[in-house]
């Protein structure tokens, strides 16, 4: 920037020459003043630099542009703040539009956007949310520690674990072990750390003025969704963390934890068992959904008959008919039906709204999924085909290789051993249905033939081997049939366990003293010096003495 004797410098922007020691002043006031320090007012002088994004008056685009003339402008501020204080030629206002965050709530499902924000708002689990319970009480007293829900889905794991949350006013992080590594964890988990340490620090300094501050340090809660999917190295992250308090941990797992998760972490959490919904608690939770989404709903459409009552109607006023006689108006009353449920969808009848609880099987997302459907259905659709579509909807909750796999054939081979037919048939269909290998079946009711069965019916056996092969030659579907022969006959047949049952017997007292000499009358004798040591001594043929 050059400069000349007297101490001035030439600005950059209006080429005006300015006292060097007020160049900042005037360029932060746009070229507006270039006054000495003394000319400065005291109040703090507001920029007059148009956003780029403002439209401006044509009376005010000749002012803004920097002019060549080396006077200063002090003879013209009043003049230009005329032309300010008088209204822009163009002028608009822009009205906020919803926000990401609202966008995002609204694209939501139903069963996300219905979640309880309170504990009273929570349905189901007593045993956990009732104000006797443990959880409640570890809430009260602020020693929570980390914890494992373990529970079906839809029974309110994840929802639970953010009220907890809300209520201890923790740092809330939520992971899932679907999309989320150790990388994102420790990220969590390193945070909270510091977080941790932070706020301790600040709680000590607040002890210090006052005695009666007893925090210290706000602590983090991380809500982990499938844990389950997290394998034993990647679950061993956890430890440090758990072990020092410097995170607290919230599993939710639809799987046994015992099979699932290692001891180590185990050991460090609180297993808390959430039970499957009854149908008090769907019907509750269908209802309560229907009545915020039905005000909702009524709401919105206040506003827009608010707004229309100010528009005035183009078709002429038409004169009131006459009231018919008394007589005549009673004979021309039709029969009313009993009113719905919910009158803002009479769609939802009493019946489908026991259909959508039966189907739902204690899963709340899926009550809530299906109440959409309906909610959505035209209001003159048909019950029955609104039936129809819901049953269709709906899929068979079935792992082959989680605990309902293990359930369903624990239930079958149980039926057989109780001489149950129908309930084996039943059981069998439910697992054939939902996929499940025939072979698997088929191996299972060959243990069950010599378990139950055994020497009760020497026949049973052969034909549960016959089955095997036969699912291993034919293959589903037609090889249900073979399953269903095997299964019945079984069933029906007479059950005798002395076989497996004295094996069992055998089997413990090998295991108390298994250095336990042979007797030698027993032993194998095929040498000479064998012989001569006593072994096979005094043992009988049977043979020759029968």
């Amino acid at each position: 920037m050059p400069s000349n004797q007297s101490g001035t410098v030439t600005c950059p922007v209006c080429s005006q020459q300015v006292p060097e020691k007020d160049i900042n002043y005037h360029l932060d006031n746009n070229c507006q003043d270039a006054g000495t320090s003394s000319q400065r007012p005291n109040a703090k002088v507001q920029s007059s630099i148009a956003s780029l994004f403002t439209p401006t008056g044509k009376g005010q685009q000749h002012h803004d542009a920097p002019s060549s003339s080396q006077t200063p402008r002090t003879a013209n501020r009043a003049h230009e703040s005329k032309k300010r204080a008088q209204p822009d030629d163009i002028s608009f206002t822009l009205e906020p539009g919803p926000s990401k965050r609202t966008r995002l709530q609204s694209a939501a499902p139903l069963a996300e956007r219905l979640r309880p924000q309170t504990l009273d708002e929570f349905v189901g689990q007593p045993h956990l949310t009732g104000p006797d319970s443990l959880l409640m009480h570890l809430m009260d007293t602020g020693s929570t520690g980390s914890m494992i829900f373990w529970g079906p889905p839809g029974c309110g794991k994840t929802t639970l674990a953010r009220l907890l949350a809300k209520r201890t006013s923790a740092v809330f992080k939520e992971l899932s072990a679907t999309d989320s590594g150790i990388g994102e964890v420790k990220a969590v988990a390193e945070e909270a750390k510091r977080f941790l340490a932070l706020t301790g620090r600040y709680a000590c300094r607040a002890q210090i003025i006052s005695w009666n501050y007893n925090e210290v340090g706000r602590r983090t809660i991380l809500f982990l969704d499938e844990v389950h999917r997290f394998n034993k190295a990647q679950q061993d992250i956890f430890l440090p963390y758990l072990e020092h308090g410097h995170l607290q941990l919230i599993g939710a797992t639809t799987e046994n934890p015992s099979f699932k998760l290692t001891g180590a972490l185990i050991s460090r959490c609180r297993v808390f068992v959430l039970e499957r919904l009854t149908d008090e608690d769907i019907r509750r939770i269908i209802t309560q959904a229907v009545e915020r989404v039905s005000a909702s709903t009524s709401d919105a459409t206040s506003v827009v008959d608010a707004d229309m009552e100010d528009i005035p109607s183009s078709q002429p006023e038409e004169d009131p008919l006459p009231e018919l006689p008394s007589s005549l108006s009673s004979t021309a009353t039709a029969p009313t039906d009993p009113a719905p449920p919910f009158p803002s969808y009479p769609q939802l009848t009493p019946k489908l709204l026991s259909s959508i609880v039966s189907l739902s099987a204690g899963d709340a997302r899926t009550a809530l999924s299906l109440l959409e459907l309906v909610l959505t259905a035209p209001p003159t659709s048909s019950p029955d085909t609104l039936l129809d579509s819901l049953r269709r909807s709906v899929s068979t909750s079935y792992d082959r290789t989680g605990e309902s796999h293990y359930d369903m054939i624990s239930a079958l081979h149980k039926s057989v051993r109780g001489s149950q037919p129908s309930a084996a048939l039943y059981w069998l269909a439910r697992m054939l249905t939902a996929g499940e290998d025939p072979l698997y079946i088929a191996r299972r009711m060959v243990v069950c033939a010599s378990e139950d069965i055994g020497l009760a019916d020497v026949h049973a056996l052969p034909l549960a081997m016959a089955a095997l092969q036969a699912c291993q030659v034919i293959g589903m579907p037609e090889c249900r049939i073979n399953l269903a022969h095997l299964i019945s006959y079984l069933a029906e047949a007479p059950k005798s366990t002395r076989a497996y049952q004295g094996y069992n017997r055998a089997e413990v007292a090998a295991k108390s003293d298994p250095t336990a000499p042979i007797p030698l009358p027993v032993r194998n004798a095929p040498t000479k010096l064998m012989k001569e040591l006593g072994y096979a001594r005094g043992y009988c043929y049977n043979p020759d003495y029968m």
